[in-house]
């Protein structure tokens, strides 16, 4: 498992190896003409962002603090955990 530190530092390519065989995906929001897209690789997060006008990933964001998660929470209901 690669740690946040070492993730930063990555090449672009090492990066997308550890989100399509690290991570799990969580959730997607849109920003303006860009779809973000968060993965969860069990010690941190990573962003996605996705440009489907340039059909491309624009960039590769990573972090492991809650601030972070404040964009997504209107897009996450808790009501299905009968809480």
């Amino acid at each position: 498992m690669i740690s946040l530190e070492d993730f930063k530092f990555a090449s672009f390519e090492r990066k997308c190896d550890v989100v399509t065989a690290e991570a799990d995906y969580i959730i997607m929001r849109k920003l303006g003409n860009c779809k973000i897209y968060l993965y969860h690789t069990g010690e941190f997060f990573i962003e996605v962002y996705y440009s489907p006008v340039y059909k491309k990933v624009l960039m590769i964001n990573a972090f492991n603090d809650a601030a972070g998660l404040a964009p997504y929470t209107d897009n996450i209901s808790l009501a299905d955990l009968n809480l």
